[in-house]
C-alpha cells in the first residue's frame, strides 16, 4: 500500500491551497513508519470498523485501510473532507471509506451512515483530545478499543493512576470507561507543520463502569466539584456539592473515604461511592 510521506504530503497540501491552522490543531504526519507503527499497536483486524477523528490529508487513514473492514472518518474542515475520498479512490480503497463532515464533538451513532465503530484510532487536534475521546465513549459504547496520538503532556494526564501530580478530571473521567495507558512516545519530526510540543500514544480498553448506584452524570460531578479546588481537601472542596462541610463529611464518611484527603488520591470506585452518598 503506497503511504503519503512528505513529498506528497505538501503536493497535496499546494493542491489545496492548504495553510494548517492551529485553531483546528492540524498537524499532519508526513512520516509512514508512524503511521504503520500506530495501526500495529491499536491491533485493529478485518473485523473492526475504525472511527478515525481528524485524518487530515489521509496519511493514518491510508494505513488503517487494508487492515479493516471499514474506517468512518470525521473530519471538520470541507476542503479535506471532499479531498479524502478521492486520495483514497486513487489506491482502490473507496469502499472501504465513509468520511463524515462533523465536528466530532457532536457526533453521535445516527451521523455514521449506519457504521457501528468498533475501535478509535486518531491522531487527535491536540485543543479537544480530551473531550473528543470522552464524548465518543460516551455516545459511542460499541468502541470497544482505542489509539489515540495526543500531546505527550496529556498523554499523561490520561493515563496517570491516583497520587500523580497530573491525575485529574480527564484521568478520572476516562477511566470511567475504560483502562486507559501510554502507549510510547512520538517525536515532532513525524508532523508538518512541526509541533512546538512531543507527542505521546495513548491505549484505550473498554471495561464497565463501577458498580454504582449512582448515574454517570451524578458521579462526574463530584469529580468536577473535587478537583475545582485541588489544593483543598475534600470536606472543603465537596462543601457545595454537599450543601455545606458537613453535608461533604457526611458523605466521605458514609463512603469510607477520608474527609482530609484530596480529589487527587481517590480512584473512579471512590468517586462513585461518593455519588451514591449525596445529602
Amino acid at each position: 500500500m503506497r503511504l503519503l510521506g512528505p513529498a506528497e504530503i505538501r503536493i497535496l497540501a499546494n493542491k489545496l491551497d492548504l495553510r494548517p491552522t492551529k485553531k483546528l490543531g492540524q498537524n499532519f504526519v508526513i512520516d509512514a513508519g508512524t503511521v504503520r507503527r500506530i495501526v500495529r499497536v491499536a491491533g485493529v483486524t478485518s473485523d473492526d470498523v475504525v472511527i478515525e477523528v481528524g485524518p487530515g490529508l489521509g496519511s493514518l487513514t491510508l494505513a488503517l485501510l487494508p487492515e479493516t473492514r471499514h474506517v468512518v472518518a470525521v473530519e471538520i474542515d470541507p476542503v479535506l473532507a471532499a479531498q479524502l475520498p478521492k486520495t483514497v479512490a486513487e489506491r482502490g480503497l473507496a469502499d472501504k471509506l465513509t468520511v463524515i463532515q462533523a465536528d466530532a464533538m457532536k457526533v453521535t451513532p445516527d451521523d455514521l451512515s449506519g457504521h457501528t465503530p468498533t475501535a478509535l484510532v486518531a491522531n487527535l487536534p491536540y485543543n479537544v483530545a480530551v473531550p473528543v475521546v470522552l464524548h465518543l465513549l460516551e455516545v459511542l459504547p460499541s468502541l470497544q478499543r482505542g489509539l489515540v496520538m495526543v500531546q505527550a503532556e496529556v498523554a499523561d494526564r490520561l493515563a496517570a493512576a491516583p497520587g500523580s501530580k497530573v491525575y485529574g478530571i480527564p484521568s478520572v473521567k476516562a477511566a470511567w470507561y475504560a483502562d486507559v495507558r501510554r502507549a510510547g512516545p512520538v517525536g515532532r519530526t513525524v508532523f508538518w507543520p512541526v509541533p512546538n510540543v512531543d507527542s505521546g500514544l495513548v491505549s484505550l480498553v473498554r471495561r464497565d463502569p463501577p458498580p454504582t448506584t449512582a448515574t454517570r452524570e451524578e458521579v462526574f460531578a463530584v469529580i468536577d466539584a473535587a478537583f475545582a479546588q485541588r489544593r483543598k481537601t475534600l470536606r472543603a472542596a465537596l462543601a457545595g456539592w454537599a450543601g455545606s462541610p458537613a453535608g461533604a463529611e457526611q458523605a466521605l464518611r458514609a463512603a469510607g473515604v477520608d474527609p482530609s484527603v484530596r480529589g487527587e488520591q481517590l480512584d473512579i470506585h471512590a468517586f462513585a461511592r461518593i455519588a451514591e452518598h449525596k445529602p
